[in-house]
């Protein structure tokens, strides 16, 4: 009752990125807080909450390679949290991403791990947790500076998707690196062009959907599809889950690499589909010089 508005309300565990509420006004956070706590919305997980300043600005995720004493950011993402186009709707494990993230410049990239990555590291080895592996950032371009909003000690969903594909270096060679604790004397590089994920779901994802109709995917379209919620049945892949599939595709401009996901995306079939159509699209308008934007 003493927070101002918006404010975010958060399950204290793990709830598949769906246990966050930005509540816009007290009757919509003491709503979040009932359905966590009383009805018991996300488990376990929303026994305890938290209840978190709401900040504003371009979210930003960075995947990043560390052995405990090097750390080797990888090409930065944009995820789509929400479920429906335009950003609105219920907050989802993430509905598409693109790569790289325009609003990540070199600058704020050098700023991030000087004030952030490294630190992060040293704080965690001077507590005797050394952390060997994928360290991803969730971060926020506030219009005070970079904020860090999470971390996961893994590679992100579906980060990943885009982040991967444009690794050029052998992907065995660094974790290895990794384990043997010289990352320092392995180069980590990526190409120079854009990725782009749609995420298909099960229709009314996150909340109530059904499961278990039969997916069709082309053969030429099979290679840049990652299987999330399915499952066999009888030899036949269903849908066995909120988010079905990721479909990828990769391109020297992320326009481009947009317009063959979503064409992939066309081809696939399988009842109770939905995706949204706008991923990328602000990332586009940013990335456009002046005059041509909307």
């Amino acid at each position: 009752e003493t927070v101002t508005f918006p404010t975010v309300i958060k399950a204290d565990g793990l709830a598949l990125g769906k246990g966050v509420i930005i509540a816009e006004n007290l009757s919509e956070a003491q709503a979040a807080v009932n359905a966590m706590m009383l009805e018991g919305a996300f488990g376990k997980s929303g026994e305890r909450i938290v209840i978190e300043q709401y900040l504003t600005g371009p979210e930003v995720s960075v995947l990043s390679f560390t052995d405990g004493k090097t750390i080797v950011p990888m090409v930065s993402s944009m995820d789509h949290k929400r479920a429906l186009d335009g950003d609105r709707g219920l907050n989802t494990g993430g509905m598409g991403t693109v790569a790289p993230n325009p609003y990540y410049t070199g600058q704020i990239a050098d700023i991030c791990m000087e004030t952030i990555f490294k630190p992060t590291v040293s704080a965690m080895n001077a507590e005797g947790r050394t952390f060997k592996g994928c360290l991803y950032f969730g971060l926020m371009l506030t219009p005070e500076g970079p904020r860090v909003i999470e971390y996961n000690c893994r590679f992100g969903d579906p980060e990943t998707q885009v982040v991967l594909p444009l690794l050029e270096s052998d992907l065995f060679t660094v974790m290895r690196a990794v384990t043997e604790e010289r990352l320092s004397e392995v180069p980590v590089t990526f190409a120079d062009k854009s990725a782009a994920c749609v995420i298909m779901a099960s229709d009314g994802y996150p909340a109530h959907y059904e499961k278990g109709f039969p997916i069709t995917i082309p053969k030429d379209v099979l290679p840049y599809v990652y299987s999330a919620g399915t499952a066999l049945k009888d030899g036949q892949l269903v849908t066995a889950g909120g988010r079905v599939l990721g479909v990828v595709a990769v391109a020297d401009t992320l326009p481009d690499a947009l317009k063959l996901a979503y064409k992939r995306v066309e081809n696939i079939r399988f009842e109770n589909a939905y995706y949204r159509h706008d991923i990328g699209r602000r990332a586009c308008a940013h990335d456009m010089p002046v005059g041509e934007g909307k």
